[in-house]
């Protein structure tokens, strides 16, 4: 019985990582959103054309993140885990976590300028955000890798 729990609180544990991975993504994506409005009502909407697409990055990501599963095989199923191997699970997703909620940030003090109608830096906070987008998709795809390199015993 032990074991089961063990497992369970495992698969637990990653499903709220992800939750909140995911709601930091969300919370950008929204503020994209409103950034996409406040473009739209100024003088400056032909710019809402690099948006569309970043928006659907940020939604690709986020339901990526969303839909994934709950934990892998070789990891969650196993009894017993060697303690530095999750030592390297929470190394891994710690840096995750802070990856989303520095993106959410980032998102968020860039429409702060949008809303101040601050649009010299526009373009090259769109390509960042892009980059940073894609950089985060790209780490959370190594976390199976991660996952699937825990030595089990």
């Amino acid at each position: 019985f032990s074991g089961y729990k063990k497992r369970e609180q495992r698969r637990e544990a990653d499903k709220i990582i992800r939750n909140f991975i995911h709601s930091r993504l969300q919370e950008a994506r929204n503020a994209l959103q409103d950034i996409y409005r406040v473009v739209a009502d100024s003088e400056q909407s032909g710019r809402l054309k690099v948006i569309d697409p970043l928006i659907a990055v940020f939604d690709r990501v986020s339901e990526r993140v969303n839909h994934a599963s709950y934990g892998y095989h070789g990891f969650f199923d196993a009894i017993k885990i060697e303690e530095a191997d999750l030592d390297r699970m929470i190394a891994f997703d710690t840096q995750l976590v802070n990856g989303a909620k520095g993106l959410a940030e980032r998102v968020n003090n860039f429409k702060a300028q949008v809303e101040a109608r601050k649009f010299d830096t526009f373009d090259a906070d769109m390509l960042g955000l892009r980059n940073v987008i894609e950089g985060f998709e790209r780490t959370f795809d190594e976390r199976k890798d991660v996952i699937d390199g825990v030595e089990v015993g």
